[in-house]
């Protein structure tokens, strides 16, 4: 496995990733998204920026980095930045298939990305992902699967990528929607001739949304590793949309918002990699100090209460706009 690479690493943060989903394309439903990234959104602008943020990441630790085909040239900026730093060998490299992005570099389009997980539609983004990134690609994951995703029953989808695994590749998931726990679970059970398909999962679990914890437990006992996304609940964990329970604890610690919420869920056991999905270095740099954090019980206790049920969660992150 190629997170074995993270477990060797003794930086504090090691387990922490930078996900690119808010910085490769020019919309994007994080909240204050407006004032994070340059005004002309240019490709060369959000190249240059992607650029900063993963020099600024691995400077400083960082060894997992997550793109995806629809989030819009993430993989190509990546893959950019990889090319001229042709001595970094001990990173890992995870990206995404099964949504298209097809908003044309605007912020005001219909529809961003459409969701498709057949056999053809992974056929097709495989060919695009290994254009870009090749054999720098260490983990490809299946994006967002349901309960009801034809990807957990397609037998000829398992096959191919099965066969991507006897290559060397990693196969994943990832999650989302407030059945995360009952997708996790199905996915366990996904076989290949006798042996489990996927080697990570990759859901949403922060301080509001939790009810996948379980089944993340459950998939971390089975052997995979757990990758956590979506941390910062979209921006609303993050000043100054914080609820005032967080913002208390942060000033009791001294850090930001972001890094207290980042550290409640690298405490969990099952926690392999929780990302960061900054847009700025100064972001970044907040977020990183997650791996010092250190809460007592009366603060975990006062954290826990932010719980939301996830039918409502998932609602309010449905609404988000765009920016």
């Amino acid at each position: 496995m190629p997170f074995s690479r993270l477990a060797a690493t003794t930086t504090p943060t090691a387990h922490l990733g930078l996900g690119l989903a808010a910085v490769g394309r020019p919309g994007y439903i994080n909240l204050g998204r407006e004032e994070d990234l340059p005004a002309e959104r240019t490709v060369d602008a959000l190249r240059t920026r992607t650029h900063e943020l993963l020099d600024a990441a691995y400077a400083q630790g960082v060894r997992y980095f997550d793109a995806a085909r629809s989030y819009g040239r993430s993989e190509e900026f990546l893959a950019d930045w990889l090319h001229a730093r042709p001595d970094i060998d001990d990173i890992v490299v995870g990206s995404k298939w099964g949504y298209t992005y097809t908003a044309g570099w605007t912020t005001d389009a219909e529809k961003h990305e459409v969701k498709d997980h057949t056999l053809a539609t992974y056929e097709r983004q495989r060919a695009e992902t290994d254009a870009l990134l090749g054999d720098r690609l260490d983990l490809y994951q299946i994006h967002s699967v349901t309960p009801d995703s034809p990807a957990l029953t397609d037998k000829d989808l398992h096959a191919r990528l099965a066969e991507a695994a006897a290559q060397g590749l990693a196969i994943g998931f990832s999650t989302s929607g407030p059945a995360q726990a009952d997708a996790i679970r199905a996915a366990l059970a996904v076989t290949v001739d006798g042996e489990p398909l996927f080697r990570t999962v990759q859901s949403t679990y922060n301080a509001l949304e939790t009810s996948a914890g379980p089944a993340l437990a459950e998939a971390h006992d089975a052997g995979l590793t757990v990758i956590v996304k979506e941390g910062m609940a979209n921006g609303r964990l993050a000043d100054p949309y914080a609820p005032d329970a967080l913002k208390a604890v942060a000033e009791e610690t001294s850090l930001g918002c972001d890094a207290v919420a980042l550290a409640l869920i690298l405490r969990e056991p099952w926690a392999g990699v929780v990302l960061s999905g900054a847009a700025t270095t100064v972001q970044l740099a907040s977020n990183l100090h997650a791996a010092v954090v250190d809460l007592d019980e009366g603060q975990l206790e006062r954290l826990g209460a932010l719980v939301e049920e996830p039918g409502a969660y998932w609602e309010r992150r449905g609404q988000l706009p765009w920016h």
